[in-house]
């Protein structure tokens, strides 16, 4: 089977492949790339998840790219306005012809003889086999498994005489009006399927283990809204990007700093919204601000439709499904026609592909990263990593361009491969995502790399001083080798 070849393979076709292709045209337009991508859209994410009101999870003057403003001023995007601005950025850039759609990578071999990657995988819609080589590859396919979410296995299950659905394989044709819904979980993606599926349902229940910080903010940007009026809007894009850039790390590190003041702020700010007749019980976690990830609502929706009476929380265990729906530890029972099992995400890594260097092996999750980018010992490649604590895209824009950066030193100087090298005693225990103690990153504490103890090795998920390291930091230094 010939090999085609490209100085750069992109690995996925989401926000973060997008992203790394369109930083390539604009800052290295003479370098040949192309992108593998499993699905047969763009947007990743956007394009996977289907559920009712499937929404962004920060705000948008923030999760646009730096280089293509977001133009509507709706501060949470829903995700077909999400996947239609990716679309549209990799049509502008003239990066969709470089994407082969239905391409499933199996394996990826770094040749140090050759300083090349060889990829290879098949085509899904006619099973054909494929190999490209290349120069230099960018993994950007997030860190979930798209096959299927994560879904514990239920006590009573085969019980249960209604549908079971998990979000990330919502059936486009489920009807839903006038049935009894329980959706289980109380993260990003339950907040947002009870506002958005309430006024059809006879009843619509979150069941949680435990509760969420929940943060109302308003729905449109009228500030932005306002200065429009008199300014460009790419000026108004960047002044809104850069204030909510720093208002996040402020309250991310007041939170750090002064948890006790920011978890009081947080729930009395709930209190004002939900009123006298909501138990607070069921949105007080017994966790600090920021130890999860804060999970965010439009004008209040949620406590909006809870307080109404159309949605109920309720905070227990789970004894066993039954016929009719869920018994409870405490002894209730919840009727349900419907149960969504909101539980969460599968990690993976790079899609599940396994890594070789030289036919060897390689356990990147038993590596460090280098600026949250490169790996060690992994030659010519690099890895995307959002942040944890912010929007992603803002790490996807440093990140790829520092790659393009790096790129422009190593054809400066004929360099034809470079890796990164830690120090033995740098290693921790804790993974790339451990700011967060969330139980997805926990139970994928086996499949992400590792966390360095300080400096380059370090995960700082600190987008200014992240920035001043990617943008404008030397890019030889003492734990990079050159060949």
């Amino acid at each position: 089977m010939k090999a085609n070849h490209y100085d750069v393979l992109i690995i996925g076709a989401g926000i973060s492949g997008i992203g790394a292709a369109c930083y390539l045209r604009r800052e290295l337009p003479n370098k040949t790339f192309a992108i593998l991508e499993r699905r047969q859209a763009v947007g990743g994410t956007w394009d996977l998840f289907r559920y009712p009101g499937i929404r962004s999870d920060s705000d948008m003057n923030t999760f646009g790219f730096g280089f293509r403003p977001w133009t509507e001023t709706r501060v949470l995007s829903d995700g077909p306005s999400i996947k239609k601005y990716v679309e549209d950025t990799a049509r502008e850039y003239n990066v969709m012809d470089k994407i082969r759609f239905g391409s499933k990578v199996t394996r990826s071999a770094f040749s140090s003889k050759d300083a090349l990657w060889t990829i290879e995988g098949v085509d899904e819609k006619s099973g054909e086999g494929f190999k490209y080589t290349a120069n230099f590859i960018v993994a950007c396919t997030g860190y979930y498994k798209y096959d299927e979410g994560y879904k514990p296995d239920f006590p009573g299950e085969k019980d249960f005489k209604g549908q079971i659905i998990h979000p990330q394989k919502w059936p486009e044709d489920l009807n839903y009006t006038g049935k009894r819904v329980v959706v289980i979980g109380s993260g990003a993606t339950a907040v947002t399927l009870i506002p958005a599926m309430a006024d059809k349902t006879a009843h619509i229940t979150m069941l949680q283990r435990s509760p969420t910080y929940i943060v109302s903010i308003p729905a449109n940007d009228f500030l932005s809204e306002t200065l429009r009026r008199f300014l460009p809007k790419a000026w108004v894009y960047q002044m809104a990007r850069m204030r909510n850039i720093l208002l996040q790390r402020a309250i991310y590190a007041l939170a750090k700093a002064r948890p006790g003041a920011i978890r009081r702020l947080l729930l009395g700010a709930a209190k004002m919204r939900l009123g006298d007749g909501v138990d607070m019980k069921h949105f007080t976690p017994n966790y600090n601000p920021w130890d999860e990830r804060l999970c965010v609502v439009p004008d209040g929706d949620l406590f909006e439709t809870v307080k109404s009476g159309k949605a109920s929380i309720v905070t227990d265990h789970i004894e066993k499904f039954t016929e009719k729906g869920i018994l409870l530890k405490s002894g209730q029972h919840l009727d349900a026609d419907i149960i969504v099992s909101a539980t969460g995400l599968n990690v993976q890594l790079m899609g599940g592909v396994e890594v070789e260097v030289d036919g060897k092996p390689v356990p990147v999750t038993d590596r460090v990263t280098y600026k949250a980018v490169l790996v060690e010992g992994v030659p010519n490649a690099a890895i995307i990593f959002g942040y944890t604590n912010a929007s992603w895209t803002l790490k996807v824009d440093i990140a790829c361009e520092y790659i393009c950066r790096l790129l422009k030193h190593m054809d400066k100087n004929h360099h034809r491969v470079v890796v990164a090298h830690a120090p033995g005693d740098v290693k921790t225990q804790d993974t790339v995502m451990g700011a967060l103690s969330s139980g997805y990153i926990r139970r994928a504490a086996d499949k992400l790399p590792r966390q360095g103890t300080h400096g380059v090795w370090k995960v700082s998920n600190d987008y200014l001083s992240d920035t001043a390291m990617l943008k404008f930091g030397g890019i030889a230094d003492d734990a990079l080798t050159f060949s």
